[in-house]
């Protein structure tokens, strides 16, 4: 692996509001390693998703950078693959045709017709939907829809792959499968990617670091966790190994001790603010009640 083989520098960028800039991000610095796996997590609203945005080329940083192979990142391109949550299939064309989409985008100059066709067979294999080519995709599962997407993804020969939330609308079964899949396939292919997640225990199973994101505004990264588990791994095994159940606990009390849930301390405060409101309105009656008596 080689150092820097994608670096996000000193990342900061604001949104324009009606009022004043909304600053989501501030000093975002991350060097990621080739074939490396990073995680993303926090609260809902700490920016984790900017973050993918701008590694993808979708938005632009108001300062800093994002380099990939010494190259800087400006716009969209085939070499940063997303994986959304909505696996964004087109229904009216088949498994086969949807990642053929892809394919011939890449590498209708590159490839011959055949060389394509074996191509997506392959990328359809690599996440066990071969089977499935000829269907629609309204006639399979939500589970094979975004294999097709990740399938899709792969097709193109990313660099790094990004994966916002991929497995968030999946049933636990389902996502463990798909779990399991991607550590299949990155270890085949050692894929860069960086993924978003809200699940601590899918974090911790699939990657080489969780990056764990303060709450926003002005987001930024409030510590970095090294996962040294070995792989392959194997979700059984780990239920109950110390280690795993260690960098779990060390992601938890990030985000529930040093980054309580804004929603969680908003409520709070709106409690705090209420008790004190009837207090107050307690100490005015009984003051009101001295006067009269003293009348």
């Amino acid at each position: 692996m080689s150092n820097n083989y994608l670096l996000i520098s000193k990342v900061g960028i604001e949104f324009e509001t009606d009022s004043e800039p909304f600053r989501a991000l501030q000093d975002i610095n991350l060097p990621i390693q080739e074939g490396e796996f990073i995680s993303l997590i926090g609260h809902s609203g700490c920016g984790k998703s900017t973050v993918l945005n701008i590694v993808a080329g979708l938005y632009q940083a108001t300062e800093g950078g994002v380099i990939l192979e010494g190259k800087e990142v400006d716009a969209p391109g085939p070499d940063r693959a997303v994986v959304f949550q909505n696996h964004a299939l087109l229904p009216w064309l088949t498994v086969y045709e949807n990642v053929e989409l892809a394919v011939k985008r890449i590498f209708k100059k590159s490839k011959t017709k055949a060389e394509m066709h074996d191509w997506i067979e392959h990328n359809l294999s690599l996440v066990h939907m071969d089977h499935a080519q000829h269907k629609l995709p309204g006639e399979i599962s939500g589970g094979m829809k975004q294999r097709v997407g990740i399938a899709r993804c792969l097709a193109m020969q990313p660099k790094v792959l990004l994966m916002d939330e991929p497995f968030g609308a999946l049933d636990a079964l389902t996502r463990a499968h798909l779990q399991d899949s991607l550590m299949e396939i990155q270890s085949r292919l050692g894929n860069t990617v960086i993924m978003i997640t809200h699940d601590v225990d899918e974090a911790v199973l699939l990657s080489d670091r969780i990056v764990m994101m303060t709450n926003g505004p002005a987001a930024t990264i409030g510590e970095i966790l090294d996962v040294k588990l070995t792989r392959p791994r194997d979700r059984l095994e780990l239920a109950e190994d110390p280690e795993f159940i260690h960098y779990r606990q060390q992601v938890l009390q990030f985000l529930y001790e040093k980054q309580k849930n804004p929603a969680s301390v908003t409520k709070e405060t709106e409690s705090k603010d209420s008790s004190k409101e009837v207090v107050n309105l307690k100490e005015v009656t009984n003051q009101k009640e001295q006067n009269t008596a003293a009348a």
